[in-house]
């Protein structure tokens, strides 16, 4: 029997689905948001997941033995709020870049934002320039 592939993996799925998981304003923002991650990132994007945006890719191994592989910046568009993820930890290790980024909510590695018109998307980039600097010098 074939091995299962990862959950979190890289597929050939179409982009234009993910994309338009968001409509009206919010799909005028995943644009905003694609146009960004590119401009960071170098990369076009690619489906991962079946509902997750990645630009690039790296491989990773924990301690634990445990390794996969994920996407070196990546979001996932919604109907209420996009997903951005980050580094992990990223509003601990940089409050500064918090206080000024607008209205969002945040988890280990996961930033959420309802609109993007209430954040600084120039914080945003920042962010994502520094959690694609980290995981590439963590790589």
């Amino acid at each position: 029997m074939a091995a299962k592939e990862p959950a979190m993996s890289p597929s050939d799925l179409p982009v234009g689905p993910v994309l338009d998981r968001a409509a009206g304003a919010r799909r005028a923002e995943v644009d905003e948001l694609l146009a960004l991650h590119r401009e960071v990132s170098g990369c076009e994007p690619v489906v991962w997941a079946g509902r997750i945006l990645g630009f690039g890719e790296y491989e990773y191994r924990y301690d634990s033995g445990h390794s996969g592989r994920a996407p070196l910046l990546a979001f996932a568009p919604g109907p209420t709020k996009h997903t951005v993820y980050l580094s992990n930890d990223f509003s601990e290790r940089w409050p500064e870049l918090m206080q000024r980024l607008g209205k969002y909510r945040a988890s280990k590695a996961c930033l959420y934002l309802t609109r993007l018109s209430a954040v600084d998307k120039e914080v945003l980039k920042e962010l994502l320039e520094r959690s694609l600097a980290e995981t590439l010098a963590n790589d």
